[in-house]
């Protein structure tokens, strides 16, 4: 929008929440929709980034078959919509496409190791259709796409709640919960801020690859790492502690970002302690603002009628 983009901002609302976007509400090239893109939608655009899907383990997996929905019908409906006025479509996959890696770092012509039945495959294989689906536009109707294979991101509007291991670590941490970590903290992922994500989506979008690309942090942690420095960035006495491990959790994450860089010009530059203090300063505010804006029911007083008094 600050360069002179007209945006049209569509939503369910079934993660995200009204309040993210606010700050752009009554602003004359914004506009927000309250849609879900397993509905058909139709509008007139150039550019179409498709980012619906929720994408916490514990937000895909409450509702599995939403989530297969959004990422099948709603990418056909975005593809559709793509076909129909010309517009490019920019798809938000992801890393988990690679599953649980058997390859270190992860390149993009690695086909990935996707349990098929397991409780992360209707994401973990809704995404991969979702790329299929935008070669077949592609190469059948003529459809301009652009696949990014999207990393785990962190920063400010996130929700609290969102169950990913970031969040979960911030908000134990100011709690002063115990931090949990899953299995023996040994395994690996590597977080980018979202402004490094999403001045790589839009390099991406304006480029000429449409071959699917990675945008990560190719700078890796284990869990318990991840645990220890945000301890010590919140300054908080929690303890870790651990419980018995997820079922399908990859055991390293970590990205190969070669193609980024050789042609888009991309790398993350956001260095992890700075983002990390953002977030932290958005999980502190957020903290207060749900403080401050409880609404605690008070009992009603009792009515008391005008009129006669009445006599038994």
């Amino acid at each position: 929008m600050m360069d002179g983009h007209e945006v049209t901002v569509v939503d369910n609302f079934f993660t995200g929440r009204k309040r993210n976007v606010e700050h752009w509400i009554g602003h004359e090239n914004f506009e927000l929709i309250n849609h879900d893109v397993v509905e058909p939608l139709y509008i007139e655009v150039d550019q179409i980034y498709h980012l619906a899907s929720p994408a916490s383990p514990p937000n895909y997996m409450y509702n599995p078959i939403k989530t297969l929905k959004t990422n099948t019908i709603g990418t056909l409906n975005m593809l559709g919509l793509a076909k129909r006025v010309g517009a490019r479509l920019l798809l938000a996959s992801t890393s988990e496409v690679y599953g649980d890696p058997e390859v270190h770092p992860q390149t993009e012509d690695y086909w990935g190791h996707v349990n098929p039945i397991g409780p992360r495959a209707c994401y973990d294989e809704g995404k991969r259709v979702a790329e299929t689906m935008c070669y077949a536009y592609m190469k059948q109707e003529g459809v301009e796409v652009r696949v990014a294979r999207i990393f785990n991101t962190f920063g400010p509007r996130m929700h609290m709640n969102d169950g990913r291991v970031v969040s979960n670590f911030i908000l134990q941490a100011l709690q002063g919960e115990p931090l949990t970590v899953y299995g023996s903290g040994t395994q690996t992922r590597a977080f980018q801020y979202v402004s490094d994500l999403v001045n790589g989506l839009v390099a991406l979008m304006n480029s000429n690859v449409s071959s699917p690309v990675n945008l990560g942090n190719p700078e890796e942690h284990t869990i318990l790492e991840f645990a220890q420095l945000i301890k010590s960035l919140v300054g908080s006495g929690s303890e870790i502690q651990y419980l018995s491990e997820a079922q399908d959790d990859p055991q390293k994450r970590k990205p190969d970002i070669k193609k980024a860089k050789l042609m888009l010009g991309w790398e993350p530059v956001v260095p992890l302690e700075e983002g990390l203090n953002k977030a932290i300063h958005y999980f502190r505010k957020e903290l207060e603002y749900q403080a401050n804006n409880q609404y605690i029911p008070k009992p009603k007083p009792a009515r008391i009628k005008k009129g006669r008094t009445r006599h038994n």
